[in-house]
């Protein structure tokens, strides 16, 4: 009989995938719902699902770390538990999202009105369990996935991606190497081609009107929003709606991947574009107009080696799958894309790289994508 195993609590645990048969294994004795580890692999798993379904779910959870007394929290948990049991499905999961502090309901199959009538039930059913002074001490809150108002939302809801955590915890040495050679490696940066904030600047005004400095707002890891900075290699007072049409079409795979980012706008460059300076392509074409963003990696915004960090319109044309690329790892000067695509690819194959790169990282292929950096500046392919 074929099984598959899973981690609950560090220990290997086998189940058959013919029946339920270790089913009791998957969750506690005293509530009857699923472990911490296995219900936060089924919301896991449910993101995937999404992904691909575009049909959304929504995750519900009671928090009741604001109950000191034991006793009484105990019996509150149990109303609850009790509450969570009649109202919901069969299709729907219930677990431990931190074990004895929060519960979780991962609703499938919604729509858009479930989350006002499920809200409205679940204060019905507490308020015929619970009085008002139990209920006060639970913190309800609910999230769905893909998240509400996307396009004016750029920050992730990280309640639904306790994933992401646990990944941090198991890599929290080697992202504590990648912080150093962040640092390390833009103070060198800084001084190695400290020449150039000096001959740039003056280059840039005196061949055109404006600041020095390009400043825009992008969207780091977790969809928070930071000032990226570039040397400046376009025309002042420039519209932005040719860009942003051109990256939409990009995005959805209207447009040919031959170039957009208009100041950098985007992963792309538009090809001849009429908004450049006569020095802002020079700066384009070897990447010098990249320098300003060590202050960006010393500030902690972004990495050395990572995604591009769009700008926040172009969130707008994202699919569910792309933002994966905004959540697991800080945006970064060069990476995997640069090095090996740069602006001859897709977007869908941009990220895949992205993707490839965030499941695969490590300082060493960190190391070598920055080695490659400069070799693939000095030829120029891609770059416009």
């Amino acid at each position: 009989m074929k099984q598959t195993s899973f981690q609950i609590n560090g220990n290997e645990v086998k189940q058959h995938n013919s029946s339920l048969l270790f089913s009791h294994y998957l969750r506690d004795r005293d509530y009857g719902l699923y472990l911490e580890d296995y219900f936060k692999e089924i919301l896991y798993l449910e993101r995937k699902r999404t992904e691909r379904s575009k049909k959304p779910f929504l995750l519900m959870l009671l928090d009741f770390t604001k109950i000191d007394d034991f006793a009484e929290k105990i019996g509150i948990m149990e109303g609850a538990a009790g509450v969570l049991r009649s109202l919901t499905r069969e299709i729907d999961l219930k677990g431990w999202y931190e074990y004895n502090s929060v519960m979780g309901v991962i609703f499938t199959e919604i729509n858009g009105n479930d989350k006002d009538s499920l809200r409205q039930k679940m204060d019905n059913h507490l308020c015929r369990v619970l009085d008002r002074g139990e209920i006060s001490g639970i913190k309800i809150s609910w999230h769905v996935f893909p998240e509400e108002d996307v396009k004016q939302k750029a920050e992730a809801d990280l309640e639904l991606y306790p994933d992401l955590e646990k990944r941090d915890d198991s890599k929290r040495l080697a992202l504590f190497l990648k912080r150093t050679t962040d640092i390390i490696g833009s103070l060198l940066g800084i001084l190695l081609f400290s020449p150039f904030f000096i001959i740039l600047p003056l280059l840039i005004k005196l061949t055109s009107e404006g600041p020095v400095f390009f400043r825009q707002e992008r969207v780091g890891r977790y969809g928070k929003k930071f000032t990226f900075l570039k040397f400046r290699s376009m025309h002042i007072n420039n519209d932005p709606a040719i860009h942003k049409e051109y990256t939409r079409k990009l995005i959805s795979g209207q447009q040919d991947a031959k170039g957009a980012d208009g100041e950098g706008n985007c992963s792309y460059k538009i090809k001849d574009d009429p908004r450049v300076t006569p020095i802002g392509r020079f700066l384009r074409k070897s990447s010098l107009d990249e320098l300003p963003q060590f202050f960006n990696v010393l500030k902690g915004e972004m990495s050395l080696v990572g995604p591009r960090p769009p700008i926040p319109y172009e969130l707008e044309s994202y699919d569910i799958w792309h933002r994966r690329r905004l959540l697991e790892i800080k945006p970064g000067i060069t990476g995997i894309w640069q090095v090996h695509g740069r602006s001859s690819t897709t977007f869908d194959e941009m990220v895949r790289m992205d993707i490839k790169y965030i499941r695969e990282w490590s300082i060493w292929m960190d190391i070598k994508l920055l080695l490659k950096t400069p070799w693939v500046i000095l030829t120029g392919k891609g770059a416009y």
